[in-house]
């Protein structure tokens, strides 16, 4: 994907730069040496990624486009009207490469023996099964509505999908009739396992089922013929929270989610062979112009289904390097609790098991010496077992403080509900502090024995959620350590005044840097510090793991350091805005990496004249993160565990298989060399397992 000269000057759109890291989501699902299951699974995400793109940034753009001002133009690096133009030029070449993708896999999967059926490729024994679940599982869940000039446009959700129905009848001396069906994708999933031929699996979509039916839903009419086409709708996600003080938190919350639903369209996705005709009258009643993202397309659509693709292919086996493991540390140990307060331990998800997390709350719960516990929580599992072990903490006589997001975008509901539940069971919920979003990874766990506070806890850089622990890569730091969990009790004696400026209650810190108190601040002195050494002829080094760098202060520091000779090395899976320029002395070195693990873990590494200054956050370089939230970053003291995360970054800088360059053209050329074959997911695997294994092979030897 090329961008104009012109938007490579100083900075790239974040947006443009946003769509290039989906391109490289896209890249995957191309890619023949991934497994089957996952090449559907990175076309789901790419969908879904774009689906929230249209509903967050492509909506911000048209407000920014309607206002046009100077700000929006700089806040977005780029006049709005000129970026959407190239959005929906971008996401139209996208759309034909994902489609051309999809052929080859079904082509694919067809070699598996496994068929998606239409409703005109039903043999009679499927037939008469589609009828049947038709009968039992789907009339109930819809609700066909007839469409015409006459009537407004009904409301028609975000996230569904729709059958858009022609119906004609032979004698019929009047125009077409149009009617719309809500297909039930929510209550019944997307996809149903038809009766097959021996070794053969045939799956057929909900949309399709209910073509079958078309005759019976509209038998009242009489037509002859049905045309019927899927579409969707991606409306502007964003909500307005009302300053009546009068309404608390999560009341405003609650009422935005309601307001949601009144989202202007920013996105209309069609199937290409739809009747020209309810197409016409399908834009005209979505009030939607040639400004608008109106995109043509295959049959299928709401393709985020298919990251929940039936397994259906041969048998495939994880491999070993996909599978977490116990770390070393706890192994032979009955308490987590107990290791952690002799010394700091660094678990690496997915490659080491999220359950000593679990075990860390399931045992404060336990333990009669524990009087209080307080963590924050962003987005938590389904059926959470952090949550479980939080309440049963309270039900124990813990004091149990939890700072819960109530804004989390589009897990509010969810939150909400959890917030009931914690209050119910004698939880304290905080719901964090106005115009800022809490995304701090944070728990400290506080004892009495003998008199003394012994204090305990984590600083993560992902979420507290053992579902997306298993995909998602990240560090969560274990410790004891007193400056550590000083400054964690700041935040939350902070977090518990709203009503007082959050940065007037955070002040010396020694272990965490906290946004939006300093962070910034202290990670562009680091970098001045290695500015200088590099202008006294001295080594300086600096490597940013993060998932985003779109911050101007931020991005403007990295390029000081490049022209002053710093050899910058930075890992950015997503957004990525700095821009290579000839003036530098050594330029930036830039890679992302993507592969089936999302890299998700943020690292700050500065060389520090042989001190080595390393820390793991929860905060991305974008503005958003260091001056719209409360984020914390938190400072590795062990050597062992400083030389462990160096380890990973160098293998990670390495990777000549799933890293691509970050060009100036932002063309996602893979990284390609003659080193030896590096792919830094298994390579990390292989290294943290290692370690493991030397450890065990110690302690059986202490043992005997």
């Amino acid at each position: 994907m090329m961008i104009d000269r012109e938007m490579a000057s100083k900075f790239i759109p974040r947006d443009i730069s946003w769509l290039s890291f989906n391109g490289r989501v896209l890249q995957e699902a191309a890619d023949p040496t991934v497994p089957l299951h996952l090449r559907i699974k990175f076309l789901g995400i790419f969908s879904n990624n774009l689906d929230e793109f249209f509903r967050v940034r492509v909506a911000a753009l048209k407000r920014a486009a309607e206002i046009n001002t100077k700000e929006s133009n700089s806040y977005f690096y780029k006049a709005p009207a000129i970026i959407l133009e190239k959005i929906t030029e971008i996401v139209i070449k996208q759309q034909r490469k994902f489609d051309k993708i999809w052929n080859q896999v079904q082509r694919e999967m067809a070699k598996q023996k496994v068929y998606i059926k239409t409703a005109e490729e039903l043999n009679p024994a499927q037939l008469e099964f589609v009828k049947n679940y038709f009968d039992e599982e789907v009339e109930t869940n819809i609700i066909p509505l007839i469409l015409d000039e006459a009537n407004p446009m009904p409301y028609l959700r975000d996230k569904s999908l729709y059958l858009g129905i022609a119906m004609y009848k032979d004698d019929w001396q009047y125009d077409t009739k149009f009617a719309i069906i809500e297909l039930p994708s929510r209550q019944l999933g997307r996809f149903v396992i038809l009766p097959s031929p021996k070794n053969q699996k045939h799956i057929i979509l909900v949309e399709d089922i209910v073509k079958v039916n078309l005759p019976y839903i509209f038998s009242y009419f009489g037509f002859d013929e049905f045309v019927a086409n899927t579409f969707k709708v991606t409306k502007d996600a964003e909500f307005d929270l009302d300053n009546d003080i009068n309404t608390t938190i999560a009341e405003k919350i609650s009422k935005g989610i309601k307001n949601r639903r009144k989202g202007k369209p920013t996105r209309f996705v069609f199937d290409q062979e739809m009747d020209p005709k309810l197409l016409e009258l399908l834009i005209k009643k979505l009030n939607l112009s040639k400004k608008d993202s109106i995109i043509p397309g295959q049959k299928i659509h709401n393709f985020k289904h298919f990251m929940d693709f039936p397994d259906v292919f041969k048998s495939y086996t994880k491999p070993e390097e996909r599978k977490s493991f116990e770390h070393p540390d706890f192994v032979g140990f009955d308490r987590v609790t107990d290791v952690i307060q002799k010394k700091d331990v660094l678990l690496s998800f997915p490659y080491h098991e999220f359950r000593p997390m679990i075990d860390l709350l399931r045992e404060a719960a336990m333990d009669p010496d524990v009087k209080s516990i307080k963590t924050t929580i962003y987005r938590m599992a389904t059926n959470s077992k952090i949550a479980n072990a939080l309440v049963n903490a309270a039900r124990n006589g813990k004091e149990v403080t939890v700072m819960l997001e109530l804004r989390a975008r589009f897990d509010e509901e969810h939150n909400l509900e959890w917030k009931e539940r914690f209050e119910m069971e004698g939880v304290k919920v905080l719901v964090g502090i106005p115009n800022k979003k809490v995304h701090a990874k944070l728990c400290i766990i506080k004892k009495r024995v003998n008199n003394k506070t012994i204090q305990y806890g984590f600083v993560s850089t992902g979420n507290i959620n053992e579902k997306t622990a298993k995909l998602y890569g990240d560090y969560c730091l274990m410790t004891s350590n007193k400056g550590v969990m000083a400054d964690i009790n700041k935040i939350f004696n902070a977090l518990a005044k709203p009503k007082v400026a959050f940065v007037d209650q955070i002040k010396n810190n020694k272990s965490l840097l906290i946004c939006p108190k300093d962070m910034r601040q202290q990670i562009c002195s680091f970098i001045d510090k290695e500015i200088a050494e590099a202008k006294a002829g001295r080594p300086a080094r600096i490597i940013i793991k993060i998932n985003s760098l779109s911050d101007k202060e931020s991005i403007k520091k990295i390029y000081e350091a490049s022209s002053a000779g710093v050899q910058v090395d930075l890992i950015v899976r997503g957004i990525f805005c700095a821009v290579n320029q000839k003036k530098f002395i050594k330029p930036f070195h830039a890679i992302s990496i993507v592969d089936e693990f999302l890299e998700h873990a943020r690292v700050f590494y500065f060389y520090a004249a042989g001190k080595e200054l390393t820390y793991i956050s929860s905060a991305d370089l974008m503005t958003r993160n260091l001056d719209h939230r409360v984020e914390a970053a938190v400072k590795i003291h062990s050597k062992k565990l400083k030389h462990e995360l160096l380890e990973m970054l160098e293998i990670q800088l390495r990777d000549n298989v799933k890293a691509r360059y970050l060009n100036n053209k932002q063309t996602n050329e893979y990284v390609h060399n003659d080193e030896l074959i590096c792919r830094s997911q298994i390579v990390i695997h292989n290294y943290l397992k290692s370690k493991a294994e030397e450890q065990e092979i110690i302690q059986e030897t202490l043992n005997q």
